[in-house]
């Protein structure tokens, strides 16, 4: 069976491409749009690679990234943050909170896949 990634992302659509391609790929993915709620979940089963969304409903990308890289167990766990907002800013802080990728929606399909197989040799 395949790694998996756990994608928290609060739009349907793009939760839903996102586990077609990656399944579709040999990865394991499961998805949730509550970020609160998948911290205690990364906490208590770590995936292998986390695909997270900035601006998600009640707690944001940039706290779950801040809270992973503050404890042991998930400060090198591989992250690709998603986001509409592109923004200059917002790159520099996930950089600064140590994100392992950064890419803004709208995205390519073959860009997420490079950029989790490349997250994943590491």
């Amino acid at each position: 069976m395949g790694k998996r990634v756990l994608v928290i992302e609060d739009e349907p659509n793009i939760s839903e491409a996102l586990r077609f391609i990656l399944s579709r790929n040999g990865w394991r993915v499961e998805v949730t749009a509550d970020g609160q709620a998948a911290l205690g979940s990364l906490s208590a089963d770590p995936p292998d690679l986390l695909i997270l969304d900035l601006m998600l409903p009640g707690v944001s990308g940039f706290d779950i990234l801040r809270d992973l890289r503050a404890r042991e167990d998930t400060r090198a766990l591989p992250v690709l943050m998603l986001t509409a907002k592109g923004q200059a800013a917002d790159r520099i802080e996930a950089e600064r909170l140590g994100v392992t990728r950064f890419m803004t929606k709208p995205f390519a399909n073959a860009d997420v896949l490079a950029a989790v197989h490349e997250m994943a040799q590491t």
